[in-house]
């Protein structure tokens, strides 16, 4: 694998760190501000739409613009808004600072699996996207403990100074490792960026993208507040969990990158949102119980972002297929589509806190990636028919 890659994943790691510290930081964050749970929640819906408008839209702006240097300004960007949210004198403040970041995600991811797959041989690209997707995973196991970890010793705003921090790192890493001469495709005519949001096989994908990213993150957003409040383990020991939960991710991040090279996307995504569904059901009766709440999310962390490479490769060969003039624009709607499925699953999720309580958050998530698995089969059926009306 490439130098590249690596520059790829140490930046990936930055930017996963000050994506899922929120989680962490939810009950903190809520006591210092004076702000309810689905208030302090809603910094993860921000985020989330962030990245939304900006994988699509600024990816789309900046076709044009040589790789290397749109990762440098990218990243500057990411380290900007962090040191905003560290000197955010209140709520909106954070706001804006969470909005900043999430646009600097959105086109980084975007144009990263793209960069990713070209570096590789075709039958590695699910491996390529999933190493680095591996800086996400790794901020799991070690950024984002690390994070709450110093936001409930020494405040929250102090996390967001060593987010930003890594972001100084990665951007030193990216002007290091990244070659100048990094392959990119000529910019996609606004006829064919429209064709990307208007084709219904690659809406399909799109849906499956939200749905399934939605319905883990209904619950997973209250995942503090749901081992504290529910399942009685200590702020302190909440850092641990969060730390076991990324290891689980790590694994199932390289094994879901694994699973879909070899058997395909489409049978890797089946199985793996099928087993979300289970395992999400299970933890609807399991929260309450300390060990089995614990055991049921290690478990959970090595399905619940198993599905990124498949997605995102399985988007890439559609697009190819379809819209190959414009494979970058559909890679940033499908990270549009993780983070619509975030933010829309976190605002179910803080719905259901405010009207329902904490417990009966996960039951809803496993219905909503009950219909992310039905779409993707309803979506490998039609990729075995050549005359299906949807192709």
């Amino acid at each position: 694998m490439p130098l590249a890659l690596l520059a790829l994943t140490i930046s990936a790691f930055a930017i996963g760190t000050t994506e899922f510290v929120i989680v962490g930081l939810v009950p903190t964050i809520a006591e210092q501000l004076s702000i309810s749970l689905p208030s302090a929640g809603l910094l993860v819906s921000i985020y989330a739409l962030g990245v939304a408008v900006g994988a699509p839209v600024l990816t789309a702006l900046t076709g044009k613009l040589p790789r290397k240097q749109l990762l440098l300004g990218l990243m500057v960007l990411f380290t900007l808004g962090n040191l905003l949210a560290w000197q955010a004198p209140g709520y909106a403040t954070l706001v804006l600072a969470r909005l900043m970041t999430g646009l600097a995600h959105g086109v980084f991811f975007s144009i990263g699996s793209t960069i990713a797959t070209s570096l590789v041989p075709k039958e590695k690209a699910a491996s390529a996207i999933a190493i680095m997707f591996g800086g996400l995973t790794v901020a799991l196991v070690t950024g984002v403990p690390l994070g709450t970890f110093i936001g409930q010793h020494f405040g929250w705003r102090e996390t967001f100074l060593a987010v930003s921090m890594l972001g100084v790192v990665a951007l030193i890493a990216s002007a290091i490792l990244v070659p100048n001469n990094i392959p990119s495709r000529a910019p996609a005519s606004l006829r064919e960026q429209v064709k990307v949001l208007t084709h219904p096989r690659l809406l399909m994908i799109y849906a499956v993208t939200a749905l399934g990213y939605g319905g883990v993150f209904t619950a997973f957003t209250f995942l503090a507040p749901i081992m504290q409040n529910l399942a009685g383990f200590t702020p302190s020991a909440v850092s641990w969990i969060l730390l076991g939960y990324g290891v689980s991710v790590a694994i199932g991040n390289i094994w879901g990158g694994k699973l879909a090279d070899k058997h395909g996307a489409v049978p890797a995504l089946k199985f793996i949102f099928a087993a979300l569904m289970v395992l999400l059901l299970v933890f609807q009766f399991t929260a309450s119980m300390q060990y089995a709440a614990l055991a049921t999310v290690l478990v959970m962390g090595i399905f619940s972002f198993g599905n990124v490479p498949g997605l995102q490769v399985y988007v890439v060969q559609k697009a190819e297929e379809y819209t190959p003039s414009a494979v970058d624009v559909a890679s940033g709607l499908n990270i549009a589509a993780f983070n619509i499925g975030i933010a829309l699953g976190s605002i179910i999720g803080g719905q259901t806190v405010e009207h329902y309580g904490l417990a009966q958050t996960p039951w809803i998530g496993a219905v909503i990636v009950l219909v992310a698995l039905l779409l993707i089969g309803l979506s490998g059926r039609l990729d075995k028919s050549p005359r299906a009306v949807l192709s």
